[in-house]
């Protein structure tokens, strides 16, 4: 990652949501999924707003007790959105997403 800044916050969803309603910038996601491939699909302005990135997210474990869990860095200074952020998940259990 590049050298950003300001102040780094978190946020954890379990089901798509908004990440901050403001402008900001995604720096990193972790995330943990379970049996199914699936994917996180980062928007600028809500739901229905522009899509700037889908990262594909492996099989997990089959089992709660076997999850694959991992981190994206995103490089430079992150993805910008310059209205909100918004993450849509598919088959993916739980996610933190940096922004700043």
């Amino acid at each position: 990652m590049g050298s950003y800044s300001v102040d780094v916050k978190a946020k954890r969803l379990t089901a798509s949501g908004a990440v901050f309603a403001g402008p900001n910038r995604i720096l990193s996601i972790y995330y943990v999924s379970d049996g199914a491939a699936g994917t996180i699909e980062i928007l600028d302005n809500g739901a229905s707003g522009t899509s700037l990135a889908t990262f594909d997210v492996p099989i997990g474990g089959t089992s709660a007790g076997d999850p694959w869990a991992t981190q994206i860095d995103i490089p430079g200074n992150g993805l910008y959105c310059p209205n909100s952020s918004y993450a849509t998940l598919t088959n993916v259990d739980k996610v933190t997403i940096f922004y700043g």
